[in-house]
Formats: C-alpha cells, structure tokens, sequence
C-alpha cells in the first residue's frame, strides 16, 4: 500500500470505526490482501480471573476485525463487506499481554471473500481461524 493509501487506512481503522478506538486496536502493518492488528492489552480484557486469561470474544473480535480489514485492502471505492463466517480456534489460554492479528485473504471474487488469521501473544500462536465475509460490489464499479 502506498504512504497515503496506508495513512488514510490507519485512520479508518484506529480512529473512524468506533468500536475499534474502543478496543484500542492499532494498524501495524497493511498490504494487498495482508494486515497485522495490534491489540494492547488491557485489564478489562480479562475473562477468566482466576488464570487470569483473556476473554474469548476479545480474541474473536480482533480475529473478525483483521479479516474484514484484510479483505478491504482488495475492495474497490464503494464496496462494502459483512461478516457471514467466522471460525476460531482457541489454541492455548491468552495471558494478560498485547495480542497480534494477522490476516492474509485466500480468495476474493465478486460475492465473497476468504481469509486465513492468526493471533499470537509474545510469538506463541494463540488461535487461529478462518473468516469469509459478503462482497457487495459498488454499482459504480
């Protein structure tokens, strides 16, 4: 991605989507069809407190959240995307440490795209999943 495309990303993500400035989550890195999301970490995070362990759906909704992201760097201007699958698969306890997404997309066509994530926490992989996500093309394009 090109220094203003990679800017104007940035932005979107971090500071235009609500729930993302919520959450806090951060663009490390954006290519075509690659993202890497950074997550710090944050007590409220924490699902289990006896381990203590983050909450699955932390997990989950950083996973969703770089797929869609992943996706979008393939999209035209206009296009839309909507989650239709989500498939996590929790690998070991997440501890109390800043997560990292990574998402690379599979396939993309005119209605759907597929895209391959990873999270990991201090290297060691955490969960990884699968996300297919509704294309709506721009009438426009």
């Amino acid at each position: 991605m090109g220094d203003d495309i990679y800017t104007k990303f940035k932005r979107i993500c971090e500071e235009i989507i609500p729930f993302n400035r919520f959450l806090g989550i951060k663009l490390a890195k954006a290519g075509k069809g690659k993202i890497r999301l950074l997550l710090p970490f944050r007590k409220e995070f924490i699902g289990d407190s006896e381990r203590p362990a983050l909450h699955g759906g932390v997990l989950s909704t950083l996973m969703d959240t770089a797929g869609g992201a992943a996706a979008w760097t393939l999209l035209n201007h206009g296009d839309r995307l909507s989650t239709v699958d989500l498939l996590v698969d929790f690998l070991l306890p997440a501890t109390t440490a800043d997560l990292q997404a990574d998402a690379e997309v599979i396939r993309i066509g005119n209605r759907v795209a597929v895209v391959q994530i990873s999270v990991r926490q201090r290297r060691r992989l955490i969960a990884n999943g699968r996300a297919v996500y509704n294309v709506v093309r721009s009438k426009q394009n």
